[in-house]
């Protein structure tokens, strides 16, 4: 008996590997990793387009270039709950400027990774709209206690399943995924983890509009476990956030201003000045022709202004006079 689960666990361990396994990326990445990771907010949902064999089994089910999800939650200072940080440290021993991510893999089920593990991959930021930081913590805090859940690869096969006619099933291939189980699960996969979360705060993923007799419209709650990564990116209440590798908007609007090029400074009409006197000279051989008279001309208002200052002084009567 021991000797066949032995084998089982072995041929397993085969399949998984082969299911996990990442050809090395030779392609010019298409995000800007290290703006996306400047900009992220704790909360947000980013989308991953994955090159293993089980992605490209998740995107001939889904039909999506989207095909793992996972949830960033900041740094550990980010988390408020002492007993979460306390509770992450069990799994990684994290460093105080780590991005922390949750994220739920196969052969390793629901883990805590830092964000460089996907530096030159192709992702996507999905930000939840309008949540409030208390649900943003109720969510991450959700998705902390779901470490060392194992990673359910039947729910996959049952989304394979999913792309069948129901009707069509005979009774015993049909999935318990379509019926109601009372009790906590044991077991998910990196879509259905998030949208459990964002279902503890009933923050909307994909609602089903239903209308009942009456005609009033009511808003339902779709299956967690039928949440797949391009919902996210579909979703009407996440913003989608790209950052790409070539982005024509980098220089800021700042940079367009139309500043004066000669480094003076001025704090009204006639008080001009050069900040660092040192630069003068530097300014002498990139100012035009133009600005070198603009600059003369400031400068030169600048000591009439200071002449008559010292007039007005003298010609104040003294007092012990």
């Amino acid at each position: 008996m021991l000797k066949l689960a032995s084998i089982k666990n072995y041929f397993w361990g085969r399949f998984v590997n082969w299911l996990t396994y990442e050809p090395p990326n030779y392609q010019t990445p298409l995000t800007n990793f290290e703006r996306l990771r400047y900009e992220l907010r704790p909360g947000d949902i980013l989308l991953v387009e994955g090159r293993s064999n089980i992605s490209e089994i998740i995107r001939a089910i889904t039909q999506s270039n989207w095909t793992h999800s996972f949830c960033y939650i900041g740094h550990l200072h980010d988390i408020d709950d002492p007993a979460m940080r306390e509770h992450i440290q069990k799994y990684r021993k994290c460093e105080m400027d780590d991005q922390l991510i949750i994220e739920a893999l196969l052969g390793e089920g629901i883990t805590v990774k830092t964000l460089n593990n996907y530096k030159g991959e192709h992702l996507r930021i999905c930000r939840p709209r309008g949540i409030t930081r208390n649900d943003v913590q109720k969510v991450i805090n959700y998705t902390i206690g779901q470490l060392g859940v194992d990673y359910n690869v039947r729910q996959l096969m049952d989304l394979a399943r999913f792309m069948f006619p129901y009707w069509y099933l005979p009774k015993r291939w049909r999935s318990t995924l379509f019926e109601h189980n009372a009790g906590r699960t044991t077991k998910t996969v990196c879509s259905t983890m998030m949208a459990e979360a964002f279902a503890r705060v009933r923050f909307p993923i994909h609602p089903v509009l239903y209308r009942d007799d009456s005609g009033k419209l009511k808003l339902m709650r779709k299956n967690s476990q039928l949440i797949t990564p391009r919902d996210f990116d579909l979703s009407p209440y996440f913003d989608v956030i790209k950052y790409p590798m070539l982005d024509f908007d980098e220089l800021g609007i700042y940079r367009k201003l139309p500043w004066d090029q000669t480094g003076v400074h001025s704090n009204d009409f006639g008080d001009c000045y050069i900040s660092y006197p040192e630069e003068e000279n530097e300014l002498e051989s990139v100012t035009t022709f133009n600005q070198k008279e603009e600059l003369n001309k400031l400068l030169k208002q600048k000591q009439q202004h200071d002449d008559k200052q010292k007039d007005k002084q003298k010609d104040i009567p003294d007092r012990d006079g």
